[in-house]
């Protein structure tokens, strides 16, 4: 093997390492922190259940053990020697599969502002064609060592709070810049403030979650973006792997978990809140996503809640729920969770 090359494994084994270290020392519990403003860590010591949410464009790369998501009708593996790109919001659904108490599942997330990605694609000359194909919203790439450097440097910056302001958005538009580079232009451009199919598919993604708990017209909302309906269907499911109808169903069913667990609404209130006028209907659809029927899994999150509860105050030992599944989502803004992290997002 040339010298060469043999440089650049061990550096990208340093960095490696170096950011599991960092990464474990600032999350001690199995969960997730915000370390920083838009800079997510994780750690998972074990296998975990379904992890649901609503993704929102950013970038992940994975340091020890791999995960899979669910999203619509595809299936997404990656792990260490991969970094994950989303370039839309959309409902997903993780498994942790690779994890141990000697090796816990760590990654670091950085949520992509889609200002600083705009800049840097027409800063670096990246073409913003108008006439770009939909791509799916989620892809898993081979990490390269200088785009490992790059997080290194970034979360190296969360030890050091008066330098993150200013070098962190440096950090961060470094990233952006490997990544336009790179072959994922296309997915930038889905986050990117420019014109073009992918940004009118993103854009309907957009519409579909403001207001996911009224009737989806998928002609007025074909017209409203400029497409035809047939265009709509076809690109949409190709960013999103599922049709507009089947995209707002998972948003009204997450976010009718969310307001069953904050106890905000009866069983059948949640329903008609997130657009649901038959109380059957709303149960059967919940337990398809779910599981089980809303009121039988809302009593299981708020016991696994009570448990870790009680393990943040060292009355036990952790405790995960039977089918080992810390569960969280995010909505709207919204972040609720039942995770085993210090503070729950």
């Amino acid at each position: 093997m040339p010298q060469t090359e043999q440089r650049e494994i061990a550096r990208g084994r340093a960095s490696r390492d170096e950011l599991a270290e960092r990464i474990a020392r600032h999350v001690v519990q199995d969960g997730r922190e915000e370390a920083a403003p838009g800079l997510l860590l994780y750690r998972y010591s074990r296998p975990t259940g379904p992890l649901y949410g609503v993704s929102e464009p950013s970038f992940c790369v994975v340091v020890q053990g791999a995960k899979e998501l669910l999203f619509g009708s595809e299936r997404l593996r990656y792990d260490a020697s991969q970094y994950l790109l989303v370039s839309a919001g959309l409902p997903v659904v993780g498994h942790v599969i690779e994890a141990s108490e000697q090796r816990p599942y760590l990654a670091a997330r950085l949520v992509l502002d889609p200002a600083i990605v705009t800049d840097v694609l027409m800063e670096s000359g990246v073409p913003t064609s108008r006439s770009d194909a939909a791509v799916k919203a989620l892809v898993a790439c081979p990490v390269d060592v200088d785009l490992l450097d790059s997080v290194l440097r970034l979360v190296r910056l969360v030890d050091a709070p008066r330098d993150y302001a200013a070098l962190a958005p440096l950090a961060a538009r470094e990233i952006v810049y490997r990544l336009a580079r790179g072959d994922q232009g296309g997915r930038l451009r889905q986050i990117a403030v420019v014109g073009g199919r992918a940004h009118r598919i993103a854009k309907a993604i957009e519409l579909i979650r403001k207001s996911f708990g009224k009737p989806l017209r998928i002609d007025a909302l074909a017209r409203q973006l400029g497409m035809s309906v047939s265009a709509l269907h076809h690109d949409f499911k190709a960013v999103t792997a599922m049709s507009p109808l089947q995209f707002q169903k998972q948003l009204r069913l997450q976010e009718a978990r969310r307001l069953l667990l904050g106890g905000e609404v009866d069983v059948a209130r949640a329903g008609y809140r997130v657009g649901y006028d038959d109380p059957p209907h709303f149960n059967r659809e919940y337990k398809k996503l779910f599981g089980e029927p809303p009121g039988r899994d809302i009593e299981r999150l708020r016991s696994v809640a009570a448990s870790n509860l009680r393990d943040t105050t060292g009355l036990r030992q952790s405790v995960l729920p039977t089918d080992g599944a810390p569960t969280e989502f995010v909505l709207a803004g919204h972040k609720w969770g039942t995770s085993h992290s210090k503070r729950t997002q």
